[in-house]
């Protein structure tokens, strides 16, 4: 960056009002979503609402914060930043201290709350790469010098998350950081064998895992076994079709009726086109597309390569979870267990996810938009 930029006084505003509008409906939802379910199993209808309310606050203030911080600031402490992150994928995978939801060893308790450090792992890996690729990118064409280097980093990462197992959050970052690899210059011959190496990989995975099988054969044909695996996509099918243009209405939603397992989380959208319908759902879709668009025009516009890199992988990890999210309650892939973005319940997801964004306004205040 050169010396006499100085950051502009406010962040990209479009960019903004997309993200507070996306947390705006997602508190709505997450009430809505969870309402039954919580006053049944804790008495309080609001009890995922408050908590979804505090995770957003938190987050704002440290978006804000991290806004305010120059985006150079973190290139200097990325490779310390990593390895704290590699740390906690490890430690989370110690018995006793990370603990089994869901069938994955994936969180760390912190007093009455949790952390998931595979979230944390993302946004390190991003600044990681942004910083390794600008610095290197004379050598990115090179396999041995440039592509492998990078690629190790991201296959040490994506092993440590395996072990958990969790395949979505995975696949999220695998494919977040192929794009910024791809984007600073890589060959695609390198692509093309990696391609053919993780699809034979890919398949040993799901093959060693009699649930991913499960879930594979629950997205070909749900109701094979619609009390079992395929139970999760039809009541989710069962909740966009009867919403149909107009929906039924804020809160009318039937599937929450203890149908739809915990629809405060990845399902959310479901409840959400339920309620809302058609244009509901294409409403909160066209905010998400705000969001890339910014989000793209900040990386294009950055003044340096690093600027540009972070933005993009930032940028790229919400877009990305967003389009497998969607596609899994629209039953166009099998279920991966990712949640939407600002909408659906969750600490960690939420609040480092608004952190990310705080680092993008960052490089959106030194971009010549």
């Amino acid at each position: 960056m050169r010396k006499n930029s100085k950051p502009k006084a406010m962040p990209d505003i479009l960019l903004v009002t997309g993200i507070f509008s996306l947390l705006i409906i997602g508190v709505i939802m997450v009430y809505s979503s969870s309402s039954v379910w919580a006053a049944y199993k804790f008495d309080d209808s609001f009890f995922f609402a408050k908590r979804q309310i505090l995770f957003a606050v938190v987050g704002i203030i440290a978006m804000f914060v991290l806004a305010r911080i120059p985006y150079m600031t973190w290139r200097n402490h990325a490779k310390t930043i990593l390895i704290i992150c590699f740390i906690f994928l490890v430690a989370v995978l110690i018995p006793g201290v990370g603990m089994v939801r869901g069938g994955a060893q994936s969180w760390i308790g912190v007093g009455a709350f949790s952390i998931q450090p595979s979230e944390f792992m993302k946004l390190g890996l991003i600044m990681f790469l942004a910083k390794f690729l600008s610095e290197r990118q004379k050598y990115i064409t090179s396999f041995q010098n440039g592509f492998l280097p990078a690629l190790s980093i991201v296959l040490m990462a994506f092993g440590l998350i395996m072990l958990q197992p969790d395949l979505g959050t995975g696949v999220v970052l695998v494919g977040t950081c192929m794009l910024m690899i791809f984007v600073s210059g890589a060959r695609i011959a390198h692509f093309i064998g990696l391609g053919m190496l993780g699809l034979a990989g890919f398949v040993s995975l799901i093959a060693s895992a009699p649930y991913r099988i499960k879930r594979i054969t629950a997205f070909l044909n749900p109701w094979e076994d619609p009390l079992g695996s395929g139970f999760q996509i039809i009541q989710s099918l069962y909740a966009i079709g009867p919403g149909g243009l107009m929906g039924l209405g804020l809160g009318q939603s039937l599937q929450k009726f203890f149908y739809l397992p915990e629809p405060q989380t990845d399902f959310i959208f479901a409840i959400l086109a339920e309620e809302l319908g058609f244009i509901g759902g294409t409403f909160v879709l066209l905010l998400f597309l705000l969001v890339l668009w910014r989000g793209i025009r900040v990386s294009i516009y950055a003044p340096d390569l690093y600027g540009s890199l972070l933005a993009l992988g930032i940028v790229s990890m919400i877009s990305i979870q967003v389009m497998i999210n969607i596609s899994v309650v629209t039953g166009l892939i099998p279920v991966t267990g990712i949640t939407l973005p600002f909408l659906s319940y969750g600490g960690s997801s939420l609040t480092l996810t608004l952190c990310s964004v705080g680092i993008l306004l960052s490089v959106s205040r030194y971009s010549k938009l």
